[in-house]
């Protein structure tokens, strides 16, 4: 539920950088889509995970006071400034649904704007779930996310993005496990995978006189 893309937490608004790529050319088939989701959860899918993984422990074990330095931490891993402020609007429309669909004491502890892994991470310890699961949550966002708005930027058969999507499956869950473990090591040591292209891609697009997608 918590990474479905009719889950009212305006993700549905963005393409996680696949309308920019597309227009750039990098993207134009099939295929290329598939690598763009493959290269999407490696990187900034696999960070958001361990973020998402470590806050999911954190408020778990009623550690609220270190989720600030979490905060902080992924706000560095930003280099896009477009990029931090796309997180954080995602962030604040998933508290705001999880404050209405589940309440939970776990949500007071975020600021207004809190980055989006860290409020799926709390979301997910506020249904039970583990670190694995939160961080499972983020990366299948991550890479649904662009296969929907896929349909609506590029000449590709619906098929053949889900098919993309099942198998990715086995690589998501490989990478939840990763993220679980090394969510459980010291904040400052947590993987700060660089994707560049996208990072620029995100500055140009927010400057497009006509776009579909926030992002």
């Amino acid at each position: 539920m918590l990474s479905d893309g009719r889950f009212p937490a305006g993700g549905y608004a963005h393409s996680g950088g696949l309308e920019p790529t597309v227009a750039a050319g990098r993207v134009s088939n099939a295929a290329e889509l598939e690598q763009f989701l493959v290269g999407r959860a490696e990187t900034a899918g696999f960070v958001a995970a361990v973020f998402a993984a470590a806050a999911c422990s954190m408020a778990s074990r009623g550690e609220t006071v270190a989720l600030a330095g979490l905060e902080a931490e992924l706000d560095a891993r930003f280099p896009s400034s477009e990029l931090r402020a796309v997180s954080r609007t995602l962030g604040r429309q998933l508290l705001r649904a999880m404050s209405t669909i589940h309440p939970h004491p776990y949500f007071s502890v975020l600021a207004a704007a809190p980055h989006q892994p860290m409020v799926m991470g709390i979301a997910a310890a506020a249904f039970g779930l583990d670190s694995r699961a939160a961080a499972l949550a983020i990366l299948h966002e991550s890479v649904a996310g662009p296969a929907a708005a896929a349909a609506k930027l590029m000449p590709v058969d619906p098929f053949e993005v889900h098919a993309a999507l099942a198998r990715a499956s086995a690589r998501l869950d490989r990478l939840s496990e990763a993220a679980a473990a090394q969510a459980e090591a010291p904040v400052c040591d947590f993987p700060s995978l660089g994707s560049p292209l996208m990072d620029i891609a995100a500055e140009h697009h927010k400057r497009r006189s006509t776009r579909l997608f926030a992002s």
